[in-house]
């Protein structure tokens, strides 16, 4: 694995999103399916860049999705990947990111993007291009820098942000020599300048009120609050649709494309529309799923590194999962080993353990925290503790305690035979130990609604990573307010710990030792999730199609969020 990283450039993690377990993107070499248990090559990124001057003017591309979320905000707390997705192709996109980390400025955009250092304060100075505004005609000035701030900056202001981290820190927003120029200043030294108004862009000044903010955009994608190559087109959430098409107010590189669409479908939908020529490329993460098109005439295999986890969560608000040693129990009895066995059956793939959150195994600086904590497979230490905490076996296996059984709702989404493996290993699993995991098929589309408003008791899902700044995401991760970690278990005393020993440090490789030193600690005192594995990414693509997976979150190209308008086909 290609590891470039100084702390400061590349400490993995991100603006963190949520997507649906075991349906993630891929990239990659033409290793396919059953592959006699010989390990397939994985790249760090294969998302087939070209040069623009490679690429054929027109045509389209159709892209399938999981759904079309409810909440259309990418800064919005309640958004998911999909959400960001959406979002990336149809806003401004002022800052790009190699695959291995490293920021620049998008010169359609900005003139000017300088971090320095003023009065013992950092400071970044934005310089937007003449030409730049939003398709309502507004221009794109230090108001819409001044109003991304605002959005995101804090959760007591009456907005919902996805996260305040990198916000939160910013002192001032204040108009430079001319109103094309934003000079932000942070409240002293701040390790992570590089990720503050890095994912998602910028938001047209007419945002920043909360409920505008917060409501304005469920079920309204809102085109003239955006800016960028491409414009809404069609919309149309009940059929699970969208369409962009080349926007007339733009004032750089024409888009390549005369239609992009994204359409919401099943896990099955999906591979049957991109066999039938439907769409141009589609998740293949499961044996299963790349058997049925690896062999696709006129199609690739791609696969990459993923930059995400799959994560259980327990909802301690839930009565069973009230008692700290009960939601321990539960994590003791899973068995992790089995869980990626069945989801890399056949993909000849293997990775180190996923014991953080805030890096991934090839990054500096990681460490097991989980395993410091104390998770591993311990079937005996989960009864014992389920034992102390007053949980009897019944006849059945099952434990009681107070007449009420220790059962739990498991929700998984689509009908992906891999998936449906995965939730009765660990339904068994949980059988082992005592607990009855009651296993709930719902459609793909539900994910987004039901994991924001917890309907479930356990669930499983992706948290993938926006940029290469894991650890400066530690509050979005471990805060009692987070929207992310819906596990109830965060205390404003874990909250003052992260500001007093991690937000504290002044430079990027300090703030990665001190979350990595707090981040056992906290999962001692929580038990609120746990990660299980990255696994790969990999996708098959019709042939000629490149510069693959440009939005953040999603993708075949590590870190790298590259232009929207230079996704095409070869010539």
């Amino acid at each position: 694995m290609k590891n470039k990283k100084l702390l400061g450039a590349v400490a993995v993690g991100g603006a963190l999103a949520l997507a649906l377990a075991g349906c993630a993107s891929g990239s990659g070499n033409n290793g396919g399916g059953d592959n006699g248990g010989e390990k397939v090559e994985t790249k760090t990124a294969d998302y087939n860049p070209q040069d623009r001057s490679n690429l054929q003017e027109g045509g389209e591309v159709n892209f399938p999705i999981n759904e079309i979320p409810e909440q259309l905000n990418g800064f919005n707390s309640d958004a998911s990947a999909d959400t960001a997705r959406l979002w990336s192709w149809y806003m401004p996109q002022i800052l790009l990111v190699s695959p291995e980390g490293e920021v620049t400025k998008n010169d359609a955009y900005l003139d000017a993007y300088e971090i320095g250092e003023e009065d013992g304060n950092t400071t970044i100075t934005f310089t937007f291009k003449d030409e730049a505004h939003f398709n309502d005609g507004t221009d794109m000035d230090w108001t819409s820098i001044d109003a991304t701030w605002k959005a995101n900056r804090s959760y007591d202001e009456g907005f919902n942000p996805n996260a305040t981290d990198g916000y939160k820190q910013i002192k001032t927003v204040e108009q430079g020599d001319t109103a094309k120029t934003a000079v932000v200043t942070f409240d002293g030294i701040y390790a992570w300048p590089s990720m503050a108004f890095l994912t998602g862009g910028v938001l047209h000044p007419d945002i920043a009120d909360p409920a505008v903010f917060n409501e304005a955009f469920i079920g309204n994608m809102h085109p003239e609050w955006g800016a960028g190559p491409y414009t809404v087109d069609t919309f149309d959430a009940n059929g699970g649709f969208v369409s962009f098409k080349p926007n007339p107010e733009w004032w750089g590189n024409a888009p390549l494309l005369d239609t992009v669409t994204f359409t919401a479908m099943e896990p099955d939908a999906s591979i049957n529309a991109f066999k039938n020529g439907e769409i141009d490329m589609v998740g293949a993460n499961t044996n299963d799923r790349l058997k049925q098109v690896q062999e696709v005439d006129d199609t690739v295999v791609r696969r990459a590194q993923q930059t995400a986890k799959t994560v259980l969560l327990v909802d301690a608000d839930k009565p069973q999962f009230e008692d700290i040693d009960v939601r321990k129990a539960f994590f003791l009895g899973v068995n992790v080993d089995q869980q990626k066995q069945i989801a890399w059956n056949g993909l000849g793939y293997e990775e180190p353990v996923a014991g953080s959150l805030n890096l991934y195994s090839f990054q500096d600086g990681y460490k097991d925290s989980f395993a410091e904590a104390g998770l591993k497979h311990d079937v005996e230490g989960a009864k014992k503790l389920l034992d102390d905490a007053g949980w009897t076996e019944g006849e059945d296996g099952i434990r009681e305690k107070d007449g009420e059984k220790l059962s739990v709702t498991f929700p998984i989404f689509g009908e992906d035979p891999t998936i449906e493996a995965l939730a009765k290993s660990l339904q068994a699993q949980q059988k082992e130990i005592g607990i009855d995991l009651k296993i709930d098929v719902r459609a793909s589309a539900d994910f987004s609604s039901d994991f924001t408003t917890k309907n479930w008791d356990v669930v499983s899902l992706r948290f993938t990573d926006s940029d290469p700044f894991g650890p400066a995401w530690f509050c979005q991760l471990y805060c009692s307010d987070s929207g992310l970690n819906l596990s109830a278990t965060g205390t404003e005393e874990i909250d003052q710990q992260i500001a007093d020993e991690v937000e504290s440090q002044k430079d990027a490789e300090s703030w990665t030792t001190a979350a990595m030193d707090l981040e056992p600690k906290i999962i001692e005192q929580t038990w609120g999730l746990i990660p299980l594995y990255s696994g790969p990414s990999i996708y098959v693509v019709k042939n000629g199609l490149a510069n693959l997976t440009p939005e953040p979150y999603v993708g075949l190209d590590l870190f790298g969020v590259t232009p929207v308008e230079n996704v095409g086909w070869e010539k």
